[in-house]
């Protein structure tokens, strides 16, 4: 986990100071710095030669069963936050609203969270989170604000929402051992994506539907930086297969130049693959989880890159256990979901191979 400076990003700004994992984190209610250009990278420093390994997982919140893992913030993962900080970088998405206030949403779910989550989310060795979600703004748009403003204090990266619609499709920027990253998050959820999209006077998270955007978008983190993520809130729930949306603007995403594409959503693994030279995993599933959900199947995927180009994917088995805590499993457990892995590369249309 690198120690995070830049909180949400925007176009055309530089990287953050790209602080070694073993910095120690600055403290809560710090005031966000003032961002600069990146210094100069020595003679050697070759940015396509560096290998990072990077981490990502599924869906965080903290209400009914896992609120209760606050009132002991740094280890609220458990033990799999040893796998989470074994990266140089390492993404998750935060399916929540981080607010104690706000009007309920029309719908069925709703889930916020207290502002400790983000000391839970750092010690845990995660680095940043997408907010592009359907749950973001499950307390309107002062529960979305108080989430940014709370992220910003607590000097804790979010991406994939914003003030504005500006704001909500720009990049989380940052610098990994002198390799330039660019993060977005875009949601591809129909339940109220109407009313919760971005406008210029208006905050609300970045949308896949308005794919003009969303690939350029894309397109201009490309120019901006050596490695292009995209975390993707997208699926049916509990299907293990992409669907032809889910697959259209994947194929859209790696033409405009991303390099990975993840996604959560769908509370069931889903499988991974090639597009050309872009990697797409569809599905992470639930990680850290309030309740009972149509699979308990869970883990991490760990990435090796080396410029653009993923040399090396693994997939770490985890159960999301009774306390909510995902808990690595072996053996016949492990077997289980690694053969539901493999049943779920059928329908990815994607290649297993570059």
């Amino acid at each position: 986990m690198l120690a995070s400076g830049l909180l949400i990003g925007t176009a055309g700004c530089g990287f953050d100071d790209g602080l070694s994992r073993r910095d120690a984190a600055p403290p809560t209610g710090t005031p966000a710095p003032t961002r600069t250009a990146p210094a100069p990278a020595t003679p050697s420093a070759n940015p396509a030669d560096r290998q990072l390994r990077l981490a990502f997982a599924g869906d965080v919140h903290f209400t009914g069963r896992t609120v209760a893992l606050l009132d002991e913030p740094r280890s609220a993962f458990g033990p799999i936050a040893e796998v989470l900080r074994d990266a140089d970088l390492t993404l998750v998405n935060l399916e929540t609203a981080v607010t104690d206030r706000g009007t309920p949403e029309p719908k069925p779910y709703l889930f916020r969270a207290p502002t400790t989550a983000y000391e839970a989310l750092r010690a845990a060795g995660i680095d940043a989170v997408s907010i592009a979600n359907n749950h973001a703004l499950d307390y309107g748009r002062v529960g979305l604000l108080d989430t940014l403003d709370s992220a910003r204090s607590a000097r804790f990266p979010v991406f994939g929402a914003g003030r504005d619609v500006t704001e909500a499709y720009a990049p989380w920027l940052t610098t990994v051992d002198g390799v330039r990253i660019a993060v977005v998050g875009f949601s591809q959820v129909h339940a109220l994506s109407e009313q919760w999209k971005p406008t210029s006077t208006r905050p609300g998270i970045a949308m896949a539907f308005d794919r003009d955007r969303a690939v350029g978008a894309v397109a201009a983190a490309h120019r901006q930086a050596d490695l292009v993520i995209v975390f993707m809130h997208w699926g049916i729930e509990g299907s293990a297969c992409p669907s032809g949306e889910m697959k259209s603007i994947a194929g859209a995403l790696a033409g405009a130049g991303a390099d990975i594409v993840v996604g959560t959503h769908a509370h069931t693994l889903l499988a991974d693959g090639w597009l050309g030279r872009t990697y797409v995993h569809y599905g992470l599933g639930n990680f850290l989880w309030y309740g009972t959900s149509r699979s308990t199947d869970s883990g991490v995927l760990r990435l090796t890159v080396r410029g653009r180009e993923v040399i090396r994917n693994e997939f770490v088995p985890a159960i999301v256990s009774g306390t909510g805590q995902p808990r690595l499993v072996s053996g016949s457990a492990e077997r289980a979901i690694r053969d539901k892995l493999a049943t779920a590369r059928r329908c990815t249309g994607l290649s297993p191979t570059k």
